[in-house]
């Protein structure tokens, strides 16, 4: 079976139009890695718990910040490695000078047996439509695309 994770997509309206936030994964794995690396916030969650629940607190988790609804669904995607992501988007603001990332255990170097603790997200950063489908994991580009739409669909019931 699939690892299932659940994530939001912040989103605002910024002087050049619409931004999302996106966040980079710690770790010295990730650490020169740029393009498709970024990532909505979000983690795995466990049979029985709600998935919009587990978004909501892995938002708080890997950035420090609160995440207030309305929600706005923007379904699942499956990314390369097999794992199921499904997120919602909401309106926001968040300011990248106050991430305060929790932190993880990794084997490092790999299968070397040493493990040694990084933050699971070492930067976060607001990033137009465009920019954002540069850096993040090809399989998450479908978030944005889906709340572009939803927002062009609905632009005076969500924004």
């Amino acid at each position: 079976m699939a690892k299932r994770s659940a994530g939001l997509l912040m989103y605002r309206q910024g002087a050049a139009g619409l931004e999302v936030l996106l966040v980079h994964p710690g770790g010295p794995f990730w650490a020169k890695k740029d393009a498709g690396a970024w990532s909505i916030p979000k983690g795995e969650y466990e049979a029985g718990e709600a998935a919009l629940d587990s978004a909501v607190r892995e938002f708080a988790e890997e950035t420090g910040g609160a995440a207030v609804g309305p929600f706005v669904a923007l379904g699942e995607v499956k990314q390369a490695s097999g794992k199921v992501v499904t997120a919602w988007a909401f309106a926001g603001e968040f300011d990248v000078a106050t991430l305060r990332s929790n932190t993880v255990r990794v084997a490092w170097p790999p299968r070397s047996g040493r493990q040694i603790e990084v933050p699971e997200v070492d930067r976060a950063e607001w990033f137009g439509v465009a920019a954002a489908r540069g850096k993040l994991n090809q399989a998450q580009v479908a978030f944005v695309e889906r709340l572009v739409a939803a927002l062009e669909q609905n632009a005076e019931e969500i924004v």
